[in-house]
């Protein structure tokens, strides 16, 4: 039978077309990933295959190429009580394949970083000081989206999957709109993940935080991934005296590499003596604890000249950190506490990724893959020193 037409040959809309072209009813439509999926403190890593919710709204669905191994990351699977089953990582890169129908910031095919996530209406974030919102602890460490639900689901139940509202450490992860910063596609995508927290983190605390100035005198203890981010910061602003502290002579040969002007191995040497006579008797103007080690903190503290300033980073465990507080009040020296490096990611991100287009920001040079089935390793690695920072690649 002929179909019918109005008068301009249109095909009339009957009420099977109408039926035929509404808009679909039913479950949204899942992805099936897999992902290292921590289920007990302090227990390895079990890679599982899991679906996973469609975007709401205001989410992104991305494929992850690959992700960085933060020491957040270590202490989480071992002692800070995120509730579990958990899937882990806050230093993903990819590829955006979904987007919510109320997101603008990035489209189909774009690549980003996923970097911490933030509240967006809190008094903090909207002086934009996204790093100290007061939703901090809720929407980063409890592994759960602001009303506390979860989108990843298992044959054993749910698991908790908005880690740093990305937990990366899967073949897709499901981010907000506010953690994901586009980038360009001509950067390499697979190292891009560790500058959304461990390398803005360094070297945010010296450019946004510390804020060092061209001449002046840092030292950094501890020439982790944090570390050595801080010190090829700091080569950048252009401190003329940057010293590099650690205990592990490799660490300090890249720290050299990387702007140090001088190391110190403080198992070998006494570092605040040390320290006072590279810097002619005196001592620095910015000193930066990234170690959690109690005494690492107190020569931190010793190593800083008159109205020195100590920025402290690690989130680590809590031991009772000592010093001389009549000797600190009397010359003016202060404590600052740094969160993602003071940065806002959607324009220190880019900024970063500039300077290593330039040559002048290498934090390719610290790093080392692995794939996904080998990411307990690329933990032990870390933990004791062996790889600066790890990157695991979901792509392989």
């Amino acid at each position: 039978m002929a179909s019918k037409t109005n008068t301009k040959g249109a095909p009339r809309r009957t009420v099977a077309s109408e039926r035929r072209f509404a808009p679909a009813v039913g479950p949204a439509p899942t992805t099936t990933f897999k992902a290292a999926v921590l289920r007990k403190l302090a227990k390895p890593f079990k890679i599982e295959t899991l679906t996973l919710d469609s975007p709401r709204p205001d989410e992104v669905l991305v494929r992850i190429v690959a992700t960085g191994v933060c020491h957040t990351d270590i202490a989480v699977q071992h002692r800070i009580g995120t509730p579990l089953p958990s899937i882990l990582g806050h230093e993903g890169a990819g590829v955006v394949e979904r987007v919510g129908a109320g997101v603008r910031k990035v489209r189909v095919g774009d690549h980003v970083v996923l970097s911490f996530m933030s509240c967006g209406r809190c008094r903090q974030c909207q002086r934009g000081e996204p790093a100290y919102c007061e939703k901090q602890g809720e929407l980063n460490f409890t592994a759960a989206r602001e009303d506390g639900s979860v989108s990843a689901h298992g044959r054993n139940g749910d698991v908790r999957n908005h880690f740093f509202g990305q937990s990366s450490f899967a073949t897709y992860a499901l981010a907000n709109e506010r953690n994901v910063v586009k980038v360009p596609k001509s950067a390499r995508l697979e190292l891009l993940g560790p500058l959304g927290c461990g390398v803005q983190t360094g070297a945010g605390a010296v450019i946004n935080s510390l804020k060092v100035k061209a001449g002046e005198s840092f030292a950094c203890f501890g020439t982790g991934s944090v570390g050595l981010s801080a010190i090829m910061a700091a080569r950048i602003v252009g401190a003329t005296t940057i010293i590099g502290v650690d205990v592990v002579d490799a660490r300090l040969r890249m720290a050299r590499k990387l702007g140090a002007t001088h190391v110190i191995n403080a198992r070998k040497r006494e570092p605040v003596a040390a320290i006072k006579k590279i810097n002619s008797g005196r001592g620095v103007d910015y000193s930066f604890d990234t170690t959690g080690n109690a005494n690492v903190f107190t020569h931190a503290i010793e190593a800083l000249g008159m109205r020195g300033i100590v920025g402290y980073v690690t989130g680590g465990p809590k031991p009772e950190r000592k010093f001389d507080a009549r000797s600190f009040m009397a010359q003016g020296k202060r404590i600052m506490g740094i969160l993602e490096g003071d940065a806002v990611p959607d324009v220190f991100i880019p900024y970063l990724l500039e300077l290593h287009a330039q040559g002048r920001f290498p934090f390719d040079k610290m790093v080392k893959f692995y794939p996904l089935r080998e990411i307990n390793r690329a933990f032990r690695d870390s933990d004791r020193g062996r790889t600066i920072k790890p990157i695991i690649r979901l792509d392989v």
